[in-house]
């Protein structure tokens, strides 16, 4: 039987399996509580990740591979952040384990993202 539906009656998070594959074969999976948001919340969260890249931008525009890949580790840590409440990973969600789990694992935290949008605006569970 279908769960009734109650408008207000948002949840403060849900949870979801992550499953990604590994570089060295097979597949990865962690557990994640993500922070609820309405469409609209979501939209003004991307809307404020969009301005402050812009004012990071180099005044010459000028950026490294380095640079670049360290300024997406860090975007991409900051934003799991703002969107996990928690983890099933052996370590503590802080920036720092964000950070590390973004640059050794970069293909877990896009789908990561990807899930985290896709039931935000979608409504659905990517399987």
């Amino acid at each position: 039987m279908a769960n009734k539906v109650k408008l207000g009656a948002r949840p403060e998070s849900f949870k979801r399996t992550v499953k990604f594959p590994l570089i060295e074969g097979g597949e990865g999976a962690i557990d994640v509580t993500f922070i609820y948001r309405t469409k609209t919340e979501f939209g003004e969260f991307i809307d404020k990740i969009f301005a402050e890249t812009k004012q990071e931008r180099p005044a010459d525009g000028e950026f490294g591979m380095r640079e670049i890949m360290g300024k997406a580790r860090d975007k991409n840590a900051a934003y799991l952040l703002e969107v996990i409440r928690g983890w099933n990973l052996d370590e503590p969600l802080n920036r720092e384990t964000a950070e590390q789990f973004c640059d050794e694992f970069p293909g877990a935290a896009a789908e990561i993202m990807e899930q985290y949008r896709a039931a935000i605006v979608e409504g659905r569970v990517k399987n």
